[in-house]
């Protein structure tokens, strides 16, 4: 009978570990020798447009806080999956994503225009049919293209199907009992575990041929996590880590699948983010509220169909206008046609041979506040940001209680940009502010003026509504 119950619990605690490998999909080219993929260096990057057999893995994981990542400095190891492609990848360090809502921030990350150029600034614009997009180029230079998205911000008829071939929201296959015991307030229907398996069966189809795959995540947009696998607390702020704790597992899935297939070898993999997570740093939480660091701070890591050993850094400050013509330009295709954004290929290599340059770049983040209101005014918040500075220009209505705001923030000296010292440095703040107007004067994008105008109707609005936006 000891016997018997030592075997029992013996397999009680192997099945124990298997299901929390399951969950939290712990990457085995982490755990051992099971990566693939050979060494390489920052020539094998240049050499990359040269080579006709490189597919493209896009995982955009929505609300992710660059903060919040281990690899980023995080004192907490939430991102097994993330560092271990930044340490054989490379990293930037200050990555700027356009906007803190998603619709405006895709649309700049997928044109590489800003967000005052796209013009997608409120609940009803979309991208025009005139506006070129990464997929239709890589379509175009031979790509299979699918895209699986589960945030309807970025569904197609807000103009973000355009070349692709398959672009569909998985099949919802529904929560596990416990999930939903311990997740009541998520309304979304699925899991990211839904995303991972329209991935798999895409590559089952598609793998021998060359592909581009985008994964667009939202299970830490909803704070989902597995109580079983927690690691974390459980204040608001512990369930966001124990959510990238287990989104990063799923990830780990993807990127294993890879591995089984003999596809890491020859994949891109390109991870980014939309915008980040306020935790009531200035008496506001979530996103698409405001522009500052919290919101707006994205990580951005690129992992190559080689190992860079050890993984290089990019310091320099870097934009999601830049994912785009950096992509394109290591695979040799053609540019997005005038986009804002430019090649980081000079940085990575840079960084890869233990160089530095210079950290001269202005960039901005914008929201328009009344975005979800039709019948309200603009109200834009813009930040700039020019080497340890971030200037927030905050524009109201002029009315009572809505007043115009600047604020300027040394991140040198205050890391978490909460001391405002404009009246410290008035004249780099007049600079800064002559950059935000001009920013607002900005030329029309390359397809001429204006988004399209697209009606939502009542179940697109309920499904938004799923996702926490107050829709009206």
């Amino acid at each position: 009978m000891k016997v018997l119950r030592a075997l029992l619990a013996a397999l009680a605690l192997a099945l124990a570990v298997v299901a929390l490998l399951w969950v939290t999909g712990v990457l085995r080219i982490e755990m051992g020798n099971a990566d693939s993929r050979p060494r390489g260096t920052a020539y094998d990057i240049e050499a990359l447009k040269r080579r006709d057999d490189v597919n493209v893995l896009f995982i955009l994981t929505d609300t992710l806080r660059a903060h919040r990542l281990h690899s980023y400095g995080y004192e907490r190891e939430t991102s097994p999956t993330f560092d271990y492609m930044a340490s054989t990848g490379v990293r930037f360090s200050r990555q700027l994503a356009q906007s803190s809502w998603t619709k405006c921030s895709m649309a700049s990350l997928w044109t590489g225009l800003y967000p005052q150029r796209t013009g997608v600034l409120r609940s009803s614009h979309g991208a025009p049919e005139e506006a070129v997009m990464p997929a239709e180029i890589l379509r175009d230079a031979g790509f299979r293209t699918a895209g699986v998205w589960r945030n309807g911000w970025v569904a197609p008829n807000f103009g973000f199907a355009q070349g692709f071939e398959f672009y569909e929201r998985p099949i919802p296959r529904g929560r596990p009992r416990h999930l939903r015991a311990e997740n009541p307030h998520v309304k979304l229907e699925g899991t990211d575990l839904d995303a991972l398996e329209a991935s798999k069966e895409f590559l089952r189809i598609h793998g021998d041929e060359r592909w581009f795959l985008y994964v667009h995540l939202m299970d830490i947009h909803q704070y989902l996590y597995d109580p079983s696998s927690a690691l974390f607390g459980t204040t608001y702020s512990d369930i966001y880590d124990n959510s990238i704790h287990r989104t990063d597992g799923i990830i780990g899935q993807l990127l294993t699948h890879l591995v089984d297939e003999g596809l890491l070898e020859k994949t891109l993999i390109v991870m980014a983010s939309d915008h980040g997570e306020a935790f009531g740093e200035r008496g506001l939480e979530g996103h698409a509220r405001e522009v500052f660091r919290e919101s707006t701070e994205v990580p951005f890591i690129l992992g190559f169909p080689f190992r860079l050993d050890p993984g290089a850094v990019v310091e320099t400050r870097t934009r999601n206008v830049d994912i785009w013509p950096t992509v394109l330009d290591l695979l040799g295709l053609p540019a997005l046609p005038d986009a804002d954004g430019r090649s980081l290929a000079p940085e990575i290599f840079a960084a890869a041979t233990g160089k530095s340059m210079e950290d001269d770049l202005v960039a901005v983040s914008h929201l328009d506040r009344g975005w979800g209101r039709m019948d309200s005014p603009s109200r834009p918040a813009i930040a700039v940001t020019l080497g340890p500075y971030r200037f927030v220009l905050q524009i109201g209505t002029g009315e009572p209680g809505d007043p115009e705001i600047e604020s300027l923030f040394d991140a040198s000296a205050d890391p978490l940009e909460r001391r405002n010292v404009i009246t410290d440095h008035p004249e780099l703040a007049a600079d800064l502010r002559a950059l935000a107007d001009e920013y607002l004067d900005s030329p029309d994008p390359p397809w001429g003026a204006g988004p399209v105008e697209v009606e939502i109707d009542e179940m697109e609005a309920n499904q938004l509504r799923a996702l926490g936006y107050a829709i009206e």
